[in-house]
Formats: structure tokens, sequence, C-alpha cells
């Protein structure tokens, strides 16, 4: 009987734990989705939910927006999305009849403090706030630039997304501002072609 278990043992050492290890979810087009992240039922943590479409892999928000995922760290529990677009023929953002970027309270991701907040087209009250709206504000710089043409000559504002704010919302909205971006890790004194554009999520890890 022993000798029957080492046996077992020797020819499937790992049938004791596959049960406990993590359950990856298959690569989406060429990113790999890691552990505790889920693109599936079958696969990953449920909580961790992210959506495999067309090869592509996105993030829900809250209201009900798609997000592209540009990066993934599973050494830090961060990823990286794709702000939405700001229209051709107006300074406004894709999400803005939704109210902007919003996570659920209750959901183990939220924003992380690396993230610099440009916004766009906004009304005089935001001169009330403690935002960086000056003239000086990097986000002149965007604005300036070919990709913040859109929003050129609008009365625009910075804040670093720090953990004084809110870490479920970017906030927008038509008696507001209407439009904005998102650098991660930026760096006032680089070039804009060297900001590293993206909102950066992080996750808090399963208990298990």
């Amino acid at each position: 009987m022993i000798n029957a278990l080492v046996l077992f043992l020797f020819l499937f050492p790992f049938a004791c734990v596959s049960s406990s290890s993590p359950n990856n979810c298959p690569k989406c087009g060429i990113m790999d989705v890691p552990y505790p992240l889920s693109t599936s039922d079958n696969c990953g943590n449920p909580n961790y939910k992210i959506y495999c479409k067309n090869e592509t892999l996105e993030f829900l928000s809250s209201v009900g927006f798609y997000y592209k995922i540009l990066n993934i760290n599973p050494h830090t529990s961060r990823l990286i999305i794709s702000p939405p677009f700001i229209n051709k023929h107006s300074c406004q953002s894709s999400d803005l009849s939704l109210g902007g970027f919003k996570i659920d309270e209750n959901s183990p991701f939220n924003i992380s403090s690396r993230n610099t907040v440009m916004l766009f087209n906004c009304s005089e009250n935001i001169l009330l706030s403690p935002l960086n709206c000056s003239s000086s504000s990097p986000c002149r710089r965007f604005e300036e630039a070919n990709e913040g043409r859109n929003c050129k000559n609008t009365l625009c504002c910075s804040y670093l997304k720090d953990t004084s704010m809110t870490s479920h919302r970017i906030r927008i909205r038509d008696q507001g501002c209407t439009a904005y971006i998102s650098f991660v890790d930026f760096k006032a004194e680089e070039s804009i072609n060297a900001w590293r554009y993206g909102i950066e999520l992080q996750w808090i890890p399963p208990n298990n």
C-alpha cells in the first residue's frame, strides 16, 4: 500500500496541489491574463472581471463604458487602461454622458496615485478649486500639441490623483469640464512625446 502511494506521488507530483494553484485565463490576442484577473467564469477570480472582445482586453466601468487595457503588471497588481477618445469636432470625452470614469467602491480595483489628470473645456467655477488651472499647467502644453487641438483655448486644469482624492472616479460633466486625459508617472520636464498615456488602476490581491 505504501509503495503504491509513493509511486503515485512520484508519477503525479502536482496532483495534490492543483486545486489550490492559480487558474490563469488564456491569452486575449497577444496579452496574457494573469491571476486573479478573469475573462470568464472558468478561470481567474470572478471578482476581478475584465473582458476579452475581438482579441482585445477591456475594463468595464461601473457605469457601463469599456476601456481598452494597454498593459498589465501582475507583480505590482496594476494595469493601465486607455482614456476615452476626445471627440474630433468638440472638446468632449466619449464617456461624457456617463459622467466620466467610475469604479464601484466595493470593487477590488481603484485608481492609483500615479495618475496626473488633465481636464478641459471647464467652466469658470473650477477656478475656486485647488486644481492647477494656471497658464503654467501642463494641460496647456497638451492643448498646444496636435493631440489636444480640439480643446485648444479652453479653460483647462491638471491635478495629481493622490490619496486625498477619491480613488474611484474621474468626473466630467456638461456644467463642469467636458473632457479629460491622464498620464502615468508624469514628469513635467519631459517632452510631451515621453508622457505615458493612460489611467493606471491597481487591485487589492485576493485573500487566497
